[in-house]
């Protein structure tokens, strides 16, 4: 298999237990997809809640904090055809920006773990670069069934 992730700590320390769940997530993410064969990958930014509030301002002209931010480099149908390009050149399919310390904070709100906050932000922030949005309800409906089937492939509930 093709390497699908780097990950990259943006002013936080590094955990290991961190890039295990990651791994475990963006495999089965890329499988579901039918990606595990195509030379994409996906970086992965963790964070803290000043460098994604920054970075929010910077690329969104919001200026304010946020959990995951998306930064796709394909549009919808334009992944249709990597999955049939056999380019020996890996690809990125986009960035994924998370914020850790928003991640813990949602989990405790929710009443359900830090992994299963951070596996949700993954596959939440998968879907977008996959071209999934949630601004219509039935586009809405169809991003949190393809999250949470991924999440239930894992055992990762609430």
């Amino acid at each position: 298999m093709n390497k699908i992730t780097e990950v990259h700590f943006l002013d936080i320390d590094e955990n290991s237990k961190d890039l295990n769940l990651i791994n475990s997530v963006m495999i089965e993410a890329f499988k579901e997809e039918k990606l595990e064969n195509s030379n994409v990958y996906i970086n992965i930014i963790l964070t803290n809640p000043k460098k994604i509030k920054e970075t929010n301002k910077k690329f969104r002209n919001i200026d304010k904090e946020t959990d995951v931010l998306s930064f796709p480099m394909f549009e919808k149908e334009e992944i249709e055809d990597l999955k049939k390009q056999k380019n020996p050149i890996p690809e990125v399919l986009g960035d994924i920006m998370i914020s850790l310390e928003r991640v813990e904070k949602q989990a405790k709100e929710y009443g359900h773990s830090f992994e299963r906050e951070l596996a949700y932000m993954l596959v939440h922030g998968f879907y977008h670069l996959m071209g999934y949005d949630h601004i219509e309800e039935k586009d809405k409906t169809k991003m949190r069934e393809k999250e949470e089937k991924i999440l239930n492939m894992l055992k990762i509930v609430r």
